[in-house]
């Protein structure tokens, strides 16, 4: 990318010195089908011409692995390829790290043992919905074409990956699920990383270190990758067959447990947490420990284990394991793993002579600990066993032989359910989501990755299952690719060379047809519990009759199969236990009785006809939860362990029929068969083809007989001719018009399904080396990528047209809510104002309200006022002589005789103090001599009152000698008091004590003219301009009535 970069953005002075062509030569295919894909898209380029014209020069099909391949599958050309034009240009490809090459619509991809930097997001741009010859081969090219063709057919896909161990299928996969999860965008984040971590969790469990491969799958495993019509992913869905649970017990020479083990055991010592699973530090355990004895030393000191432990550890959060189920599988492997350090001794007594027992009892209680199960339980249940005669069981002791066999059965048993569990908790962690879509309107794209063929030194039972695996992946690429194809050919009365090729139906029939086939015999043999392996082989040589099966001479227990891929010699050694792979009922009831709710799952949920564990849990009666009363206390009694109990329905599991306990593992195998191809005939294929180009692992190295063995068993060169021959679509006249007919007729029109109009489709697209059969089409593999390419522009020309019709019909729409919303906010706004407008007013009346009040009010005020003045100054100007008319006459202490007011003091009086207008009071005037006045106030008139003096008024004088004793008395209270006032506060009025009560008594106090206690008043001022000053009154002597 970086020299992408330097390239496009060089200087005009740089490209004016050298020419683009010489800037480009030194970049690789990918570089350059990037510029020049950078190139069509951008028509302003300023040397745009010149660098498609380098690109097409450099991009040559010599260089984007074409030649002679592309050139006579696409062209039909009279030439055939040699298979060493074949190998050159392959081995040439290769030795420029261009591992990917075409051959029609099938990939080969070779294994360069090394990192490529060709699987960045970048490429996955480059080649999203890009023509196939437009880039260089790649595996994305593949994912995008089975993509495709499931959006635009609505129809299931299925990738096919298959080549020898260890020629990189695995990571083939991994490269179409991430391709994919590109191309399919979900909106939930989370979903595409769950489903990006489930193949490295699933292969941690399933995949070993093998001779020939440091990563050789050890199952079968499909992945099914769900998708929405509009192509989003939104699940997926994983099954699981032939799990090599053999190698859990015992390895060949060379080769490992499952990498599980070692990942756990190297955390779990960095986490220093090996106690707490009761795990051994120093020493290794027997089923992991190899012959060096150097597997402690390589979990100490490696990273990759501790570094795969916490990827490990990432995944099962990712994906959505609880904390409690990622213990429990961490307790049930370290379980595993102490089960394999029981050891087993005879022992001799007086009634039996082939007894045995555990003699060191550590494994065994650290076994049953991390079981949550009872030592003593689990030691009975390894030891003897229970014997079945008509309804009655009867218990028997086991050898050493029987008691190593039953454990390493119930270890395989763990291992084997634990991964089935796993992977049904994977699928139900990942299941489409049933808003999203409907699970019957989605599609899937299904990925194969199997375990290759293998041939080692010596090969067991288990190669021989892989091996029949891989020849029933080779016949259904034969059927597909020759034998249906010609078929039709036939039928439709196509004219068509028929390409020969190798048929290994026989060899099939051989191993799977019944009730003389090699796996019919293996069953029966295994029902004898007399026979031997030896009596297998002799079975083997008198029935099959065949000349893919032969018996080398001077080599015992062995027999030899023709395979497609080449002859394989088998040692037949174990073939009878492995095909049996029997789990006593005893255990099965022992771990029922575990308080681990994980291990009670897995032992109570029944098996599939495939062998993996039902999906769904089955019901665990109080019976199987625990072990039988009369069983136990037998067991602990009796000393000959011979007790018949009645204990078949307390073993039998509620969902398990007696055929289904009695399966084999090769009924397993052909059920697996049987499953997987009906998974895959749904959909339609594309074959990757992995080829290994040497067996040491080097990059770089390319063996020629290596590579041209595998092309030729794998049937590449009749590949070639078939599709430079042939027709790999075969679409019927209705569905091709259904599909294709935007491209000569109107979206309006819907043209019949003839022949006519497929003609005209065919023409208008401008197609040629087409056939019309009777009722299809025959096109080449190149004629529907064209088909489609057009198609899509056809649609693009839609899409925009449409795009432009929504925004118009969008913008009107727009138009019309915008001058809605403006109409309603012109409402809301008047309503707003004219409420805002109101309150104003409301406000301006309440303010003028006010102000009118305190208007009157002062007006009054002053009016009163000036009434006053008037008056007084009308008093004042009287005469002394009617002033003592007027005065009242003082009674004595009787107080009954009292004199009327005047009326002009009447009058007066009414003015001042209109409230009192209708009230009655006494009112009580002392004079000098202590003699009190009564005056009583009817209706016919009103005793005058004195004003009360406000506050802040000037102090009135002192003018008579009451108040001048008033006074003095108030001055020698507040001396006495002076001690005890409290601190004024800031803004208080200075007030002395005895005041208020004071200026209260003037209040209630009869208002008396000061006049008439007074000395006669001095003579008027002369009269001046301004107004006349208000005369002070006289404080008459007023004392309180107590």
């Amino acid at each position: 990318m970086y020299l992408t970069s330097q390239v496009l953005r060089s200087s005009e002075a740089t490209l004016l010195k050298r020419s683009v062509t010489q800037e480009f030569q030194f970049c690789s295919p990918a570089v350059l089908a990037l510029a020049a894909n950078r190139a069509k898209q951008s028509a302003l380029w300023p040397y745009r011409g010149e660098v498609l014209s380098a690109c097409s020069v450099l991009l040559t099909p010599a260089s984007t692995a074409e030649a002679a391949l592309a050139l006579a599958a696409n062209n039909s050309a009279s030439s055939s390829c040699s298979e060493e034009t074949i190998i050159l240009h392959l081995q040439k490809r290769y030795g420029d790290l261009q591992i990917y090459t075409y051959v029609g619509d099938i990939l080969i991809a070779l294994n360069p043992f090394q990192n490529l930097s060709i699987y960045s997001p970048q490429f996955s741009r480059l080649y999203h919905g890009a023509k196939r010859l437009d880039n260089p081969p790649h595996i994305f090219a593949t994912a995008d074409a089975a993509y495709q063709g499931m959006v635009t057919f609505c129809k299931d896909q299925c990738i096919i990956i298959s080549g020898e161990s260890g020629a990189g299928k695995t990571e083939s996969a991994h490269l179409i699920v991430q391709h994919l999860t590109f191309l399919g965008k979900a909106n939930n984040r989370t979903l595409r990383e769950k489903i990006l971590q489930v193949n490295p969790l699933v292969e941690a469990f399933g995949n070993a270190c093998t001779a020939i491969n440091d990563n050789s799958s050890r199952f079968g495993k499909y992945l099914e990758m769900k998708f929405t019509p509009t192509g989003a992913v939104m699940g997926a869905k994983i099954s699981e067959y032939l799990l090599e649970k053999s190698r859990v017990i015992k390895q060949a020479i060379g080769e490992k447990n499952f990498h599980i083990f070692y990942y756990i055991y190297a955390g779990l010592y960095h986490q220093e947490s090996l106690k707490k699973y009761r795990l051994p530090e120093k020493t290794a355990p027997r089923y992991i420990d190899s012959a060096n004895g150097k597997v402690m030393q390589d979990i100490v000191s490696s990273k990759l284990y501790k570094e795969q432990f916490d990827a490990i550890q990432d995944c099962f959060r990712i994906i959505g394991f609880s904390e409690e189920e990622v213990n429990s599988v961490y307790r049930i492997l370290a379980a595993i793993l102490n089960t394999g350090n029981i050891e087993f001794t005879s022992i001799t007594s007086q009634h039996q002579t082939d007894k045995s027992e555990v003699p060191n009892s550590e494994a065994l209680e650290n076994a049953a600990a991390l079981l949550c199960i009872g030592p003593e339980e689990l030691q009975e249940a390894l030891t003897s066993h229970c014997v079945v005669t008509r309804g009655e069981t009867i218990i028997r002791t086991n050898t050493v032989d029987k008691a190593t066999d039953v454990r390493d059965a119930m270890s395989k048993a763990l291992y084997g359910r634990l991964f089935s569990w796993i992977v049904n908790r994977i699928n139900a962690l990942l299941q489409p989501d049933t808003n999203m879509c409907a699970s019957e309107s989605g599609m899937n794209v299904g990925i194969l990755d199997i375990f290759g063929f293998e041939n080692f030194k010596k090969n067991s039972f288990e190669q021989l299952c892989i091996n029949i695996a891989n020849e029933q992946i080779q016949f259904y690429f034969n059927q597909h690719i020759f034998a249906l194809e010609q078929m039709e050919y036939q039928s439709e009365g196509v004219d068509a060379s028929l390409v020969e090729y190798e048929d290994n139906r026989p060899i099939l029939d051989m191993f799977l047809q019944k009730p003389m086939g090699l796996l019919s015999l293996l069953d029966e043999e295994s029902r004898f519990p007399q026979a031997t392996d030896q009596t297998l082989v002799d079975k083997f040589e008198d029935n099959l009759r065949y000349k893919y099966f032969w018996r080398p001479k001077r080599v015992e227990l062995s027999f030899g199969i023709q395979h497609y891929a080449g002859k394989v010699l088998y040692d037949v050694n174990g073939f009878l236990e492995k095909n049996r792979d029997t789990l006593p009922a005893d255990i099965v009831v022992v771990l029922r009785t575990s308080e681990n709710k994980l291990l009670q799952q897995l032992f109570s949920s029944p098996l599939t006809k495939t062998g993996n564990l039902a999906t769904s849990r089955a019901r665990v009666t109080a019976a199987s939860r625990s072990l039988p009363p009369q069983l136990s206390a037998g067991r602990s009694k009796s000393p000959k362990y011979l007790l018949k109990v009645d204990t078949m329905e307390m073993m039998r599991h509620p969902e398990e029929t007696t055929n289904m306990r009695r399966q084999t593992v090769a009924s397993y195998f052909r059920y697996s068969l049987m499953d997987l191809l009906s998974k895959m005939v749904v959909g339609t294929p594309h074959f990757v083809r992995c080829i290994k180009p040497n067996d040491d692992r080097q990059a770089l190295l390319f063996h020629t007989e290596r590579v041209l063995q595998q092309l030729r068993y794998t049937g590449i060169l009749e590949t070639v001719n078939i599709r430079r021959q042939g027709f790999s679509h075969r679409i019927t006249f209705g569905e091709f018009v259904n599909r294709y007919y935007y491209l000569a007729f109107r979206a309006h029109q819907m043209p019949e399904s003839s022949k006519e109009n497929t003609v005209a489709i065919l023409k208008r697209a401008k197609l040629d080396n087409w056939v019309l059969g009777k009722t299809k089409v025959f096109l080449k593999y190149y004629h529907v990528e064209q088909l489609n390419l057009l198609l899509r522009e056809v649609m693009a020309r839609v899409v925009v047209l449409q795009a432009y019709t929504k925004g118009w019909l969008g913008a009107r729409r727009y138009r019309r809510e915008k001058e809605k919303r403006n109409n309603g906010a012109i409402i809301i706004q008047s309503a707003w104002r004219g409420y805002t407008a109101r309150q104003n007013l409301k406000q301006v009346k309440r303010e003028r309200d006010k102000a009118a009040v305190r208007i009157q009010s002062a007006y009054r005020g002053h009016r009163v006022r000036k009434e006053i003045r008037h008056s007084r100054q009308l008093s004042s100007s009287s005469s002394p002589s009617s002033a003592r008319e007027d005065t009242p006459h003082r009674t004595g202490s009787d107080g009954q005789n009292r004199k009327e007011v005047g009326p002009v003091r009447a009058d007066r009086q009414r003015d001042v103090d209109s409230k009192e207008k209708s009230s009655a009071e006494v009112s009580v005037v002392k004079t000098s001599g202590d003699r009190a006045i009564h005056r009583r106030q009817g209706p016919a008139g009103k005793v005058l009152k004195r004003a009360p003096r406000r506050r802040g008024q000037q102090p009135k004088l002192l003018n008579s000698p009451e108040d001048s004793l008033y006074y003095n008395q108030l001055n020698r209270t507040l001396d006495y008091q002076g001690s005890k006032r409290k601190p004024r506060k800031l803004g208080q009025i200075k007030l002395l004590d005895g005041e208020d009560e004071y200026y209260k008594l003037l209040s209630t106090a009869e208002s008396i003219p000061e006049e008439e206690f007074s000395s006669p008043p001095p003579p008027p001022p002369p009269p001046s301009s301004g107004p006349t000053p208000a005369t002070p009154l006289s404080r008459g002597a007023l004392v309180s009535q107590s």
